[in-house]
Formats: C-alpha cells, sequence, structure tokens
C-alpha cells in the first residue's frame, strides 16, 4: 500500500513591481537542499539556477517568468517562500551605535512586515539632452544573485563592475522620432555608450538605482546598555537571514 501524499498549502502575494497577484508554495525539502548545495559551491552560476528552478517550483500562477523579474520582486518573493518554508519569525542581532561600542542586541522580526519601498521620486527615464532620453530596467535574476551572494575576489574592479550593470539595465535610448533597443546592440555598443555620457548624465543614471524599489524594514531597538532607543534600517535580503 503506496504511502499518502502530504497536502501542501499555498499562498498568494502582490509583486511590487505589478500589483500582479501570484500563488506560490513553500519550499520542499528537495528544493531546499538543492538551495543548499548551491550555497556550499559558492558557484554563482549554479546558484542562479538553483534559484531559478526554485521559485519556478513554488509559483503556481502560469506566465510569471522569474529570470525576467525585478531584483526586488525576486528579493520579496524569495523571503515569503522562505517565511513559510522554515518560518515566519526571523531572528537577528542588529548594532545599536549611540554607545560608541556598536553594542549587539538581538531582535525578532517577521516576513509578512517586510515590504519593499518606493521613493515617490525614482523613474526609469533620463532625460539625456533636449532630446534623447534613456529608459531604463531593473536588474536580472542574475544581478540579484551577484548582489546577495558574491564570492569573488573584493579587490575586482568595481569600477568595471558598475559599468556592466548599467550597460545590462538599459532598455532603450529614444526620441520624439526614433527608438533604439538595447536588444538589438552588442554589449560592447551599449558599455561604449554609457563611457561617453557626462558626469552629470551619468549621475541620473546612478540616482536611478539609488532610487529603485528596495526590500527595506526599519525598526526601533533599544540599547540595553544605554537605554538609548536606535532606528535600525535592514535592507537586501541577506539582511533578513537570520
Amino acid at each position: 500500500m503506496p504511502l499518502p501524499k502530504i497536502t501542501t498549502p499555498t499562498y498568494e502575494l502582490e509583486l511590487p513591481s505589478s500589483g500582479k497577484k501570484v500563488k506560490y508554495r513553500p519550499f520542499l525539502v528537495k528544493e531546499e537542499k538543492i538551495l543548499i548545495l548551491a550555497l556550499e559551491s559558492q558557484d554563482t552560476k549554479q546558484i542562479t539556477n538553483a534559484i531559478k528552478q526554485v521559485l519556478k517550483d513554488c509559483v503556481m500562477t502560469r506566465g510569471v517568468k522569474i529570470e525576467e523579474l525585478p531584483t526586488f520582486d525576486i528579493e520579496y518573493l524569495f523571503l515569503n517562500v522562505r517565511g513559510k518554508s522554515v518560518g515566519e519569525a526571523i531572528e537577528l542581532v542588529v548594532t545599536c551605535y549611540d554607545d560608541g561600542e556598536g553594542t549587539q542586541v538581538p531582535v525578532t522580526i517577521y516576513t509578512d512586515d517586510v515590504q519593499v519601498q518606493k521613493d515617490p521620486e525614482h523613474t526609469p527615464d533620463i532625460k539625456l539632452d533636449d532630446e534623447l532620453v534613456l529608459r531604463m530596467k531593473y536588474p536580472s535574476l542574475e544581478q540579484f544573485v551577484k548582489n546577495n551572494f558574491d564570492f569573488s575576489d573584493e579587490s575586482e574592479d568595481n569600477i568595471e563592475k558598475s559599468f556592466d550593470i548599467i550597460s545590462s539595465c538599459i532598455e532603450m535610448v529614444y526620441n520624439a522620432e526614433d527608438s533604439w533597443a538595447a536588444a538589438d546592440c552588442t554589449k560592447k555598443e551599449l558599455k561604449d555608450f554609457v563611457e561617453q555620457l557626462s558626469s552629470k548624465q551619468f549621475k541620473e543614471i546612478e540616482k536611478f538605482f539609488e532610487t529603485m524599489p528596495k526590500l527595506s524594514h526599519t525598526i526601533n531597538v533599544k540599547n540595553p546598555n544605554t537605554g538609548v532607543n536606535n532606528e535600525v534600517t535592514l535592507e537586501g535580503l541577506t539582511s533578513f537571514f537570520g
């Protein structure tokens, strides 16, 4: 007689980028094993494939392309799937700096309280001059993995990495009459385009990344040594790993 099948619960959330409702289920043991093995490998390609496969398996709504979701959607989705899988209470240790010592304090937060925060000044369209506008897109799943699970040498050229990220996030350049899609350009053409920008134009692109929606949660923590309340902001997926 075969063993009975275990019923897996399903949940629903709204993707921050679009408001689209997505149904999902928790990790299964076999999927958590895939993630653990990938993380232990410290290979970003393997981690990317593992996260993509696990989220594809856990998302029940058809038509959701994980590899095309913005970074902050992936972080929010991954946090909630993980929360329903291993527990919604996250035990963390944060640091209070009011005493100059950097006192560490244990805290508990809950995944349901963590949301993607949006800056009202954020825009994907950057005006380069009186005619040309640069439209940006959000970083991909691959960039999400690099941001959160980067095991590369710290001496790697950060400037080159920045140019590569910016180039990969260009969607198009357009004016009133024409448009030039990044998909029709080579990586070199996109990088050359970025390098010809002025400092002022480049700062506007930096602003796009600085103000883009992000997984963020602010808590008030009392320093047990001084009794002073400290405001601590947690940002990015790795901040919420207990």
